[in-house]
């Protein structure tokens, strides 16, 4: 039985494979592989939780500072 995914999640999975059909869509048909578009695949999901762990980090520094103010 598949678990739900969270939010986070999907929107990770969303956002990591509109990433990758822009990467995708610009290369060029003969770099086209099975392997590039693997590698293309797992860069941009790490792009893109590397992305979205920056800007909570600092719109949660964000609100701390709003807060103690």
């Amino acid at each position: 039985m598949a678990r739900d995914l969270t939010v986070l999640e999907e929107i990770i999975g969303q956002v990591s494979e509109d990433l990758y059909n822009k990467w995708a869509s610009v290369l060029p048909e003969d770099q086209k592989t099975e392997e590039s578009l693997s590698k293309l695949s797992k860069n941009a999901y790490e792009v893109t939780v590397l992305i979205i762990q920056n800007f909570m980090k600092r719109f949660n520094d964000a609100a701390e500072e709003l807060k103690d103010n």
